[in-house]
C-alpha cells in the first residue's frame, strides 16, 4: 500500500475523532494517536498543525478539515443501495 493511501485513511480517521477546540478558539482539533511519520507528512502537506508539541491533539487547517471530511465520506459512509 502506498504512503498516500495510508495518509488519506489516517486523515479520514482523524476527522472521525474531531472535536471543538477551547471556548476561545474556533479550531477543530483531533487526537494525535497515529504513526508519527504519517502525522509529520500530513503537517508538511498543510493539513494539520505541527504534531510535535506537548498537546494531546492537533488542529486541522481549513484545507485539511475539508479534505478530511471528503475522505471520511468517501471511505467510510455507506453508499445508497442501487434501485433495482
Amino acid at each position: 500500500m502506498k504512503q498516500g493511501r495510508i495518509d488519506e485513511a489516517v486523515l479520514a480517521l482523524l476527522y472521525f475523532g474531531r472535536h471543538e477546540g477551547s471556548r476561545m478558539s474556533s479550531e477543530v482539533r483531533t487526537w494525535k494517536t497515529f504513526d508519527w511519520d504519517v502525522m509529520d507528512r500530513l503537517y508538511k502537506n498543510g493539513l494539520i498543525s505541527n504534531p510535535v508539541n506537548k498537546n494531546k491533539a492537533v488542529a486541522f487547517t481549513e484545507d485539511g478539515l475539508k479534505e478530511a471530511e471528503r475522505l471520511f465520506r468517501e471511505l467510510f459512509e455507506a453508499s445508497e443501495p442501487d434501485d433495482e
